[in-house]
């Protein structure tokens, strides 16, 4: 439902009135509002719309019901990696693009759904925004994935962090519905019982007395592998392995017997306990405390709890991360500024997950872009060969990277991207009028108008929605251009097989193909790409797989064979503008011929000093 504000509650002057009233300041200035007159006109109206909405609630009228709302956030374009609609949807960041296939799937058909293993609401809607909008900042990135690496390694630690997580309801919703008046008594006891999980959790971060004092008692008692831990059953402990127990300082006492180790305790480490235990029981108090009147001073910790429940939801999405990252093998990333991209064994995460559950295998393929040598890729390939997944793969283990996150792959080098471009399937939009082929060249033109040297390029057979020459020109021209002007870092799956002759007359483009292996009876997929480009497209052979008729089958090989012995390749001259000699840079326009074999052979028969103008025109008809 639409709702419709006048005109008067976007003007600057109320908006103005309305966000002072809001944040109860005297002036806007340190809010940023100077030179965003229109973010200012649009924060005011959000904020009129939200009071006249809070009137149902039971705070409205004392004012309490928007006292949450405390600062302005701006969110920019340029301040993360940009997804339009049309790549979030061909990458199927979070709907599959056939819904219909979707439900019949018995495992993952998206790539949120692929990571969603968080287990609070703020985290999944976290996850999704995190998604949406990835870092370019490398600082940024480097502390989430350092996060990461610091819950991969503590396996145990990682588990009860879930296990407490679990118990944390959605604080933002519980929040929001109590600061207006409008959360019922059960909600406040769920607010309490999340808040009670909240010490627990602190437990987990705070650091073990390892870095004052584990390097200390190594270095005391000469055991290297001396080692200061925590769990909930003994507390803090002194753990020494049973080759070193005669080292143990005579201050230590037992604590616990293991098959291959002692733990011990000392006076210094329970006291190091009894202030934890301490703090722990007074943050229980405090709570306690602050729940007896709870319907009255919830609204004034608001943003306390606002600013909880974010790093609720982080710590949740993090140890997410660390938990995929375990438990399917994917590594840490490592940023480059050298402009330079290479993925060892890389592998699409949703369709890896797929096969998984079918007891299947996925087979990784690496990508290396490198700066001046290696700038596009034509891929060359059988329809159902994986080139589309290649294509996907690498945008999302790039996109993966820069969310924080482990990625599917043995290894992996990247430059931080600031757009992803894909234009991966068409359909009509017939509502607007619109063919499958000008959706199609919509998609590439927004490519072409808007990519940088810093954007990643995924295009799978540009021009296939026309008729082949004009398809085959349309593709030439695309790739000549991304390579001389924008040299995005692009991969270009197609079907002409004419254009694998720009990786010998242009830089940086090179040839690589899905491979497959034909049998007498079948043709079998091998999902693996490798240099050059494919010897044949298959196309036949995947229709037979498809169910044609055998006497359809036949007759198509037969019209391939004939149309092979009279077809022609495209020229490799190269003719700059003014001039009739062929030189090969990179700033000349490629010619090129596509023409019948039986109208070559009627221009060469024909007398043209001598052909009439009817005579021509009769020589044009009938061909």
């Amino acid at each position: 439902m639409e709702s419709h504000l006048e005109d008067w509650i976007f003007q600057r002057e109320y908006a103005e009135r309305i966000l002072r009233e809001q944040f109860d300041v005297a002036e806007l200035t340190g809010f940023g509002f100077d030179d965003r007159p229109q973010a200012l006109s649009a924060a005011g109206a959000i904020v009129h719309y939200l009071r006249e909405n809070a009137a149902r609630g039971d705070d409205a009228a004392n004012g309490d019901a928007l006292r949450h709302l405390d600062r302005v956030r701006y969110y920019e374009l340029r301040n993360s990696l940009v997804l339009d609609p049309v790549s979030v949807r061909n990458l199927e960041l979070l709907a599959p693009i056939f819904l219909e296939e979707s439900t019949r799937s018995p495992g993952p058909t998206t790539l949120i759904a692929a990571l969603d293993v968080t287990v609070t609401g703020m985290g999944a809607r976290l996850l999704r925004s995190w998604l949406l909008r990835p870092l370019i900042d490398p600082e940024a990135i480097e502390a989430r994935l350092a996060a990461v690496t610091h819950l991969v390694q503590q396996t145990v630690v990682r588990g009860e962090i879930r296990k407490e997580l679990k118990g944390i309801l959605d604080l933002e919703r519980l929040t929001g519905r109590i600061t207006l008046g409008l959360a019922a008594p059960r909600e406040l006891v769920a607010l309490r019982k999340s808040l009670t999980q909240l010490p627990v959790l602190k437990n987990f971060l705070t650091p073990p007395p390892a870095g004052a004092m584990e390097e200390r008692e190594r270095k005391r008692s000469g055991i290297g592998s001396l080692k200061i831990r925590y769990n909930q059953i003994f507390g803090y402990y002194i753990e020494i392995s049973k080759p070193n127990l005669h080292l143990a300082p005579a201050d230590y006492e037992r604590k616990q017997t293991l098959v291959n180790a002692e733990r011990f305790t000392s006076t210094e480490l329970r006291e190091y306990e009894r202030k934890i235990l301490a703090a722990d029981e007074r943050i229980l108090e405090i709570e306690r405390q602050l729940f007896i009147d709870v319907r009255s001073s919830v609204a004034s910790q608001a943003a306390r709890l606002r600013r909880t429940a974010a790093a609720v939801a982080q710590l949740d999405v993090l140890t997410s991360f660390a938990k995929l990252a375990a438990d399917r093998g994917y590594s840490r990333p490592e940023l480059s500024s050298a402009g330079e991209l290479l993925i060892i064994a890389g592998r699409h995460p949703v369709i890896e997950e797929l096969l998984r559950q079918k007891g299947e295998r996925f087979v990784p393929n690496d990508l290396c872009f490198e700066p001046g040598r290696q700038q596009l890729l034509l891929i060359t390939g059988p329809n159902m060969g994986g080139k589309s997944t290649y294509l996907r793969q690498s945008a999302l283990i790039v996109l993966m990277a820069q969310i924080g996150s482990f990625v599917p792959a043995r290894q992996a080098k990247l430059p931080i991207t600031d757009r992803i471009f894909t234009r991966i399937g068409a359909s009509d939009n017939l509502a607007r009028g619109r063919s499958t082929f000008l959706v199609e060249m919509s998609e590439v033109a927004a490519i072409l108008n808007h990519a940088t040297p810093a954007s990643l390029v995924l295009l799978d057979e540009v021009g296939r929605g026309t008729a082949t020459f004009d398809g085959l020109s349309i593709a030439w021209a695309v790739v000549e251009h991304l390579q001389k002007h924008i040299r995005a870092r692009t991969l270009f799956a197609t079907h002409y097989h004419e254009l694998t002759e720009l990786a010998d007359l242009l830089p940086a483009v090179k040839n690589v193909h899905v491979s497959a292996k034909e049998t007498p009876s079948e043709i079998i997929f091998l999902r693996r790409v490798e240099p050059g480009s494919a010897d044949k497209s298959y196309g036949i052979e995947v229709a037979r797989l498809a169910g044609l008729p055998h006497s359809v089958i036949k007759r198509a090989r037969e019209v391939l064979k004939r149309h092979e012995q009279s077809e022609h390749e495209l020229s490799e001259t190269l003719s700059p503008v003014g001039s009739g000699t062929a030189h090969k840079n990179g700033n000349q326009e490629v010619l090129f011929t596509a023409l019948d074999h039986q109208v070559l052979e009627k221009l060469r028969g024909a007398d043209l000093d001598q052909l009439k103008p009817l005579d021509a025109l009769n020589l044009l008809a009938h061909r």
